[in-house]
């Protein structure tokens, strides 16, 4: 039976080009549960987009001296094509700025204002006698009060993930001039997340048991000292506050991007021409729903989505379905390093997927990314490493498996053999990578996918070993129909092993599916899409999952099907890339 499965995606800061960070932190692994659950035949819909708005944004304008809208639409642009060349397929990825956002974004204010859950209050805020104003957030750092941190930003410590306000930092000072800013007061608006202690509490409870414990741990932590939290800040770029004397105030970008989950979905319907379609994916009980993010972000979306969720229980009143679904995991990412060096981008310290992907194929990067995913530690990207499982693991243990199997039977036969009567060792292959739809599928199913890949990879060397000891090479000319069933055995492992790595390696097997004879695409088509709204044309990332559901199952090779003249899926590369990438990486900074 089908399910239908929300896959929401970390907001990227439209503020520079993403990093091997994002990959391995949200992108990668949501378009691989996104990928495995179209194979599966569940109904998936898979959005996030740029975060155009808040500090980061007018942060890094000022520094390139353009505005904030230039600069978030240029990165934007830069986002849609390295995701595209990655095959990362989202449904819809848009951006923060589109009227629809604002508008839902706005409506959820309201909705919660109504509702008694926001309210205002005097706030301490650091304000720069030099510039006369306020400093929102990520124009102040300092000394994290909790681990020491000297370089902790005014809403977040990236070094232990505490979320914080900027009157917390010890010795606070300026971005812009280093100046110390002193503390005033100032009114904002507050959401009451007290007022719904008990219903998070509650929530948390409920999903103990298949929650990451790094996760359920750090929501339950945050529960315990939860407290109100501004929804307001003084800043230009941004939702103007859709309330009357508040209107020259922003609203919060933490508030208001995590509604993007909601509002893509939104606009997604609405491309579709189902402008209620949406409601599929946010008011049926059975939805499963996961969220794809870094750890920096727990609390987001463990406490402060499910508030905003639970306070506002439906998008407006005139609807009469149930309340909104709450997110039932939230596989949080630990920290990948390079070269044992933590990722910054305001010290150049990253590799960058636009210019990665222009020296290797974009399976390479995503087996090697997959193979070291830091699901529940931190773990470390290193060029040596790169080049070791590119050409020890991805070509040797799968890449030439497929390439010289295709090759002799596309020798001898030009289509795939009739075998003669399988042998019990024939047998015994076949049914240990049948397996592999079970136990693969278990894996990827519990967002265990370092090891789904490598139970994949393991299944590759059985059939590596089993052509060891079967007859087909030597025989051939002797006995052909002896070297035909091994040649078939092997063909038919392939096949299957081609859809167990698929979500892993979208291209590469879309090739070897056209290899093996097949017609049509193994799964859609990712395309860039322009849209437009009454005021402005934005682009955005639409993928088209035609073909791609229902594989997700041991098919039969038939024999006798044409193979097209094999091709190389993968390229062993040369050691002495390693020491031209460390170059090139430490003249970055």
């Amino acid at each position: 039976m089908t399910k239908p499965i929300l896959i929401a995606v970390a907001w990227p800061y439209a503020n520079g080009d993403l990093h091997l960070g994002h990959l391995a932190g949200t992108f990668l692994p949501a378009d691989i549960l996104a990928r495995y659950h179209r194979l599966q035949g569940n109904q998936v819909l898979m959005v996030s987009g740029s975060d155009a708005h808040g500090t980061p944004i007018t942060i890094a304008a000022d520094n390139e001296g353009t505005s904030p809208r230039q600069l978030f639409e240029h990165y934007h642009q830069r986002f849609l094509q390295t995701l595209y060349s990655l095959g990362i397929s989202f449904d819809l990825f848009t951006h923060t700025d589109t009227e629809n956002h604002h508008r839902i974004a706005q409506d959820f204010f309201c909705g919660l204002y109504q509702k008694g859950y926001i309210y205002s209050q005097q706030q301490s805020l650091l304000y720069s006698e030099s510039e006369g104003r306020f400093l929102p957030d990520r124009y102040v750092e300092g000394t994290c009060p909790v681990c020491g941190y000297t370089g902790a930003r005014g809403d977040q410590c990236d070094e232990c993930g505490t979320p914080l306000d900027g009157v917390e930092l010890i010795e606070p000072r300026s971005i812009r001039d280093g100046t110390r800013p002193i503390v005033r007061q100032t009114d904002h608006l507050f959401l009451d997340l007290p007022a719904l202690h008990q219903q998070l509490q509650a929530y948390l409870a409920s999903h103990e048991h298949h929650w990451r414990p790094a996760v359920f741990n750090f929501t339950r932590r945050y529960l315990q000292e939860l407290r109100a939290r501004p929804i307001t800040r003084d800043l230009d770029w941004g939702i103007p506050v859709p309330l009357a004397g508040w209107q020259e105030k922003k609203l919060y970008i933490w508030f208001e991007n995590i509604i993007g989950y909601l509002s893509a979905s939104v606009e997604w319907a609405n491309n579709q021409g189902l402008p209620e379609a949406w409601k599929n994916w946010w008011y049926d009980p059975a939805v499963q729903s996961y969220y794809l993010l870094g750890k920096d972000n727990i609390p987001f979306h463990t406490v402060l989505w499910p508030a905003e969720l639970l306070g506002l229980t439906r998008l407006y009143e005139d609807d009469h379905s149930k309340q909104f679904n709450l997110p039932y995991d939230v596989p949080a990412s630990e920290y990948l390093t390079i070269e044992q060096r933590q990722f910054s981008k305001s010290r150049r310290w990253a590799v960058w997927l636009p210019d990665i992907l222009e020296r290797y194929d974009p399976d390479t990067i995503r087996y090697v990314v997959a193979a070291i995913l830091p699901e529940t530690r931190d773990t470390d990207f290193t060029w040596a490493d790169f080049v070791r499982r590119n050409n020890t693991e991805l070509v040797a243990a799968w890449g030439n498996l497929v390439q010289r199997v295709l090759h002799f039977a596309y020798q001898h036969w030009r289509h795939v053999p009739q075998p003669g009567e399988l042998r019990p060792y024939d047998h015994e292959l076949l049914k240990q990578v049948e397996q592999g739809f079970t136990t693969v599928g278990q894996l990827l199913e519990a967002v265990k996918l370092r090891s789904a890949l490598q139970e994949a990879l393991a299944l590759a060397r059985a059939v590596n070993a089993y052509l060891d000891q079967a007859p087909w090479f030597r025989v051939v000319n002797e006995d052909k129909t002896a070297a035909a069933t091994t040649v078939y055995v092997a063909l038919q492992a392939i096949d299957w092993l081609k859809l167990l790595l698929s979500p892993f390696l979208p291209h590469s097997t879309e090739t070897l599916h056209q290899l093996l004879g097949y017609e049509g695409t193994l799964f859609g088509h990712l395309h860039l899409h322009s849209y437009h709204e009454t005021e402005r044309t934005h682009d955005a990332l639409a993928y088209e999952a035609v073909g791609a559901t229902g594989r997700w199952q041991p098919g039969t090779l038939p024999p006798g099907q044409q193979l097209a003249k094999p091709v190389p899926l993968y390229k062993k590369l040369d050691e002495s890339l390693v020491e031209a990438e460390l170059n090139r990486l430490y003249k970055n900074p």
